[in-house]
């Protein structure tokens, strides 16, 4: 699959942006006295998803020197560290010189290198190693490298001739040449027309040129190599290396001419004025969030909204000189109202919707450098790519697809030689699928490898105190054990590395999916592979709800949430340790949540003739006592917190058909404290 690594790129510095701005904002915004753990997680976190995607990007400056900061960060959080003033001020300047350098990569401007020496130091200082020497050492280095006669002669040679289908794949021989001469001012490209037929025999969407292009100065191969890393397989390239003044072995100075006919040599210019300003302006505008929109999309709703005027404009007319004798004229313009408004409805949303694979193409240059780095073998295979997903949902998920893919490789796929001695293949399969099911879309990150060891995973949420120390092991089903890895700061790794070992990760995974309005599972079987599955709503502007009426008023549940709702057998009801009741359900025993009490709401009262709706979220499943169950209908959702104010177990609310408001329930919000307080309730009961 072909990948437009400008595009991805665009957009990892848009998301660079937003973290170094959440990085800034909670430093300035930070109490010395009263220092919140969350504040410090949110910096970790932000300075974690730099470093990351700077990795995946091969933007190794950035990388590594965010690495130092996070490292820094992460000796704060667990407390080795504390922040003072000058600390803060470092740890701005560090955004200061991450930005510089994302500046550098994206538009070509010079990274202040003295700033960058300054805050290394500095960190290293606060780091107690030397890694400040090391980092003046290699300053010194790379200066002396540049410097160098022998660099500033050497002249690259390159050989370029595209397969004849290479357009098919979306990719611009054009547009790789414009980078290429963006290397060097002394760049010049020389094209063959030798393979050209005659004017009649042309087929406009086949390649039929080739070049050749010459590069003096200090440039790394890698450099190069990376303009045409997308289009390896889709051309002939050949990169060597001359240096005319340094005296070498005959057989490296021979060079292949290439069988150039028809030259034409362009040489890079400055700008005009009018010119750079133009791409400043560009440049200054990939930071807007945009979208791409078929032009059939287009075309409809504009359709659409024709129909819609013609249904207003005869409603207008029937309302001007309304008599009895025109009621059915009036109830056929409303229901043409009420169809045109549901298929407008759908087709806005429609142009917000994007196919998966906008987030999966991001995914092979990382498999292929992670497996590389860890020394494995890896096959990524993408399935359901074209599945579409509203753009808010998709850019939000990405961050929690990268660290479970880079987990089943690092944490999941075996060694080569470790998977050949259990009878399996040395190319470990990493899965990635979409598809809709239902209201919703569905993820699943699949792999083959070792899977999830209970009894290890049991033990190191001992070791990390994830669990009391008098846990006992029998009294925790696999599928609970496995649930272990989403706790926060829980890790299997032995060694702390840029790729993971710092407890950081699947919790924060579990978290944004259920900020979403989603859930995930795992599923496991050793030695055989893992499992994640996750579930989304299509989009995050329109829920299907069910309406529910508690103590007179009507709320609305999300109908994705919904297991099942039945009428209350006062005989089927139970009571554990700290009041805590239950509900059997085919041989399952279900908590009990008072919604009406849970809300503060007064007293709910008796069981009795009573409905329960048992809801599911990241694997937990509760009984909400309701009053009355209502219709079913799909709600816009409006933000209650900037609005109002954030509101436990509340995620929104709605305008209902009668102009009422209705609250939407946080259902992950409303289990997860109730679970904790019917923990702590069964604790103090056992503790009596």
């Amino acid at each position: 699959m072909a990948l437009d690594m400008e595009q991805l790129r665009k957009m990892f510095y848009e998301e660079c942006r937003e973290n170094l701005e959440v990085l800034e904002e909670v430093l300035l915004n930070l109490d010395l006295d009263h220092i919140e753990d969350e504040s410090i997680n949110t910096i970790f976190r932000a300075a974690h998803s730099i470093k990351g995607g700077a990795g995946t990007f091969n933007l190794l400056d950035i990388s590594e020197f965010t690495h130092n900061v996070e490292a820094y960060l992460d000796l704060v959080r667990n407390q080795e560290r504390t922040l003072t003033v000058d600390s803060i001020d470092l740890l701005l300047k560090s955004g200061d010189c991450i930005h510089s350098m994302l500046e550098g990569h994206e538009q070509g401007t010079d990274v202040n290198l003295d700033l960058k020496q300054e805050v290394s130091e500095k960190l290293a200082e606060l780091l107690g190693n030397d890694s400040s020497e090391a980092e003046a050492s290699n300053t010194n280095e790379n200066e002396e490298h540049i410097d160098s006669p022998s660099n500033s002669e050497q002249v690259w040679n390159i050989s370029f001739a595209p397969h004849q289908d290479m357009f098919f794949s979306g990719n611009d021989p054009l547009r790789i040449l414009r980078e290429l001469s963006e290397l060097d001012d002394s760049c010049q490209i020389h094209i063959d027309t030798s393979a050209l037929p005659e004017l009649q025999e042309i087929e406009s969407e086949l390649c039929f040129l080739s070049w050749s292009a010459t590069i003096s100065g200090a440039l790394e191969l890698e450099l190069i190599k990376e303009i045409f890393e997308w289009v390896e397989d889709e051309c002939d390239l050949t990169i060597e290396l001359s240096q005319p003044d340094i005296e070498q072995p005959a057989e490296d100075n021979q060079q292949i001419a290439s069988p150039v006919t028809t030259v034409a040599t362009t040489e890079t210019k400055p700008a005009p004025e009018n010119e750079t300003k133009s791409t400043k302006v560009a440049k200054s505008d990939s930071s807007v969030s945009s979208i791409r929109v078929d032009i059939d999309k287009v075309d409809s709703l504009i359709n659409l909204v024709g129909e819609l005027v013609i249904t207003q404009s005869m409603l207008t007319e029937i309302g001007n000189d309304f008599s009895i004798d025109k009621l059915e004229k009036l109830k056929s313009g409303l229901d043409q109202l009420l169809q045109n408004s549901k298929d407008l409805q759908e087709n806005v949303l429609n142009i917000r919707m994007l196919p998966m694979s906008f987030a999966f193409s991001r995914f092979p240059r990382l498999v292929r450098d992670l497996s590389s780095r860890l020394e494995k073998q890896v096959d990524l295979q993408i399935k359901g790519e074209q599945t579409e997903l509203d753009k808010t949902v998709l850019e939000r998920i990405v961050d929690p697809l990268v660290h479970l893919v880079r987990n089943g490789i690092d944490h999941g796929i075996e060694q080569p030689e470790q998977r050949l001695e259990s009878g399996k293949s040395e190319i470990g399969v990493i899965e990635l699928n979409a598809y809709h099911q239902g209201g919703a879309i569905v993820i699943e990150i699949r792999d083959d490898g070792a899977g999830l060891n209970c009894d290890k995973l049991w033990n190191k949420a001992l070791e990390k105190g994830v669990l009391s120390q008098d846990s006992r092991r029998e009294e925790y089903s696999d599928k609970q054990i496995m649930n272990l890895i989403f706790a926060p700061g829980f890790s299997t790794a032995e060694e702390v590395s840029d790729i993971s070992g710092r407890g950081v990760g699947m919790d924060v995974v579990r978290r944004n999916i259920e900020e979403l309005g989603g859930h995930i599972e795992v599923e496991s079987e050793l030695g055989q592979g893992s499992r994640f599955t996750i579930s989304l709503p299509l989009t995050l502007a329109i829920l299907d709800g069910q309406l529910v009426r508690v103590a007179g008023e009507v709320y609305v549940i999300p109908l994705l949430t919904i297991v099942e709702s039945i009428q209350i057998d006062p005989q089927c009801i139970k009571l554990a340790s700290g009041g805590i009741e239950l509900y059997r359900l085919r041989e399952e025993n279900i908590p009990i949540l008072r919604l009406q009490e849970e809300l503060e709401m007064g007293s709910s009262g008796a069981l009795d003739e009573r409905i329960l709706c048992f809801v599911e979220a990241a694997g937990n499943r509760v009984g909400l006592l309701l009053d009355e169950l209502l219709d079913q209908q799909q709600v816009v959702i409006k933000s209650l917190e900037s609005n109002y104010s954030k509101v436990a177990g509340i995620s929104g609310a709605t305008i209902l058909g009668d102009g009422s408001v209705s609250l939407i329930l946080d259902v992950q919000g409303l289990i997860t404290n109730f679970l904790n307080r019917a923990s702590d309730s069964s604790n103090k009961g056992l503790a009596a």
